[in-house]
């Protein structure tokens, strides 16, 4: 923990004091009763999965669609915190399968759920069916498993949301945002939280992660120099999981204050600490094919090449913000840790449209991006999606 804060420039936990207030009631909710975690071998889902774990719940199930990081879940988890007298057991499935359905009529008796699987890049829209999964996974995918959770009797579902579906300008943002809104049509019908935080640091797939697989595969490093963002590590991502899950009340989203103790940084900076660690100087290069070439070299002087640049691609937001304006926050609970409290109000004809044109979409299987985002901006009041012809995947 203390060498990941060190990379993203901080030197002190964020919730570790608001943690330590609550021990005792969270030791106490979670040791007498029963999860089940949805997406829960991804960086966050894993993250949330140790919180849960260390603290002895009568009975931990975990489902993600990634049978590897299911494996890889138990043996982290088998290797520092061993084992619980309560039921523990994963499972390789879709949530939106039959399959997923069965297993929940089978096996659907739990307190809490906790959903924290999603499509999070922001390089997921650049093609409209990739987009289109990322509608099913982010929205209908959740509405599903929570209108499951009802008709089990489940009296806590929790999501976990993201600081880009305030005032979103990319699509991830927005399908977050629109999950958040049939989030609160469901409020009505069973107590539901979410978290909005920033990057958390190096978790799978991330370009902080991708930093790691460079170094690995002997390739530049490549980061924009002009984004500055908040970062929070997987750790801390369970914590404000959980507080959210456990402590919150209906329609709560939980964010991370800002203060002092958390620090706004560039990509770049942490590319540079993060050579500095493993004893490399970062060589600053003009072009792709300059770093390309000087990476087969500059390793074995300790030198590693970068391409550090501003970014121009389609999503990408000016700043972060965890709250609107329109917002009402509550403060004063926690010592590092913010919750909105959303009103139960709700467009149910907006929703309801909003289904039947995905729907109408699928049945004719032919959509385009463009539609898509005409849809977003019918939901999303103030939409900033912005198209700059370029994506993530169009650059190293």
């Amino acid at each position: 923990m203390n060498n990941m804060l060190s990379l993203i420039g901080r030197d002190k936990e964020l919730f570790g004091d608001d943690v330590q207030a609550c021990r005792s009631e969270m030791e106490g909710m979670v040791s007498s009763s029963s999860f089940l975690v949805l997406g829960g071998a991804g960086s966050i889902g894993q993250a949330v999965v140790k919180e849960i774990f260390k603290r002895s719940p009568k009975k931990l199930h975990v489902v993600d669609i990634s049978e590897n990081n299911l494996v890889e879940l138990v043996r982290d988890l088998r290797s520092t915190l061993g084992y619980i007298s309560g039921d523990f057991k994963t499972f390789a499935l879709d949530i939106g399968s039959v399959v997923y359905d069965a297993f929940i009529e089978s096996d659907g008796q739990f307190d809490f759920v906790l959903n924290l699987s999603a499509l999070k890049h922001v390089r997921s829209e650049k093609d409209p069916y990739t987009l289109m999964r990322m509608i099913d996974v982010n929205v209908f995918n959740t509405d599903k498993t929570i209108a499951q959770s009802i008709s089990k009797g489940v009296s806590k579902y929790f999501c976990v949301s993201t600081d880009k579906a305030a005032n979103p300008v990319n699509m991830m943002g927005g399908s977050k945002r629109i999950m958040e809104l049939f989030l609160t049509r469901k409020s009505e019908h069973i107590n539901i939280s979410t978290a909005r935080f920033a990057n958390v640091a190096f978790s799978d797939g991330s370009l902080l992660h991708g930093f790691n697989q460079r170094i690995l595969k002997g390739q530049p490093i490549v980061a924009p120099n002009d984004i500055r963002r908040y970062f929070v590590t997987p750790q801390e991502s369970g914590e404000l999981c959980l507080l959210s899950c456990l402590l919150g009340e209906n329609r709560d989203v939980f964010f991370p204050k800002l203060s002092e103790d958390l620090h706004l940084t560039t990509f770049s900076n942490i590319a540079t600490n993060f050579l500095s660690e493993r004893g490399f100087e970062p060589v600053l290069c003009d072009t792709e094919e300059e770093a390309r070439e000087l990476a087969r070299v500059l390793p074995v002087e300790k030198k590693w090449p970068c391409l550090f640049a501003a970014s121009n691609t389609t999503g990408e937001k000016d700043f972060e913000e965890f709250y609107t304006n329109e917002e009402i926050l509550d403060l004063e609970r926690f010592s590092n840790v913010g919750v909105i409290k959303n009103n139960p109000g709700f467009d149910a004809g907006l929703l309801c449209t909003f289904q039947d044109r995905i729907s109408e979409m699928k049945a004719a299987r032919k959509w385009t991006k463009e539609e898509l985002v005409e849809l977003f901006h019918m939901m999303i009041p103030g939409f900033g999606h912005k198209e700059a012809g370029m994506y993530l995947d169009d650059k190293m």
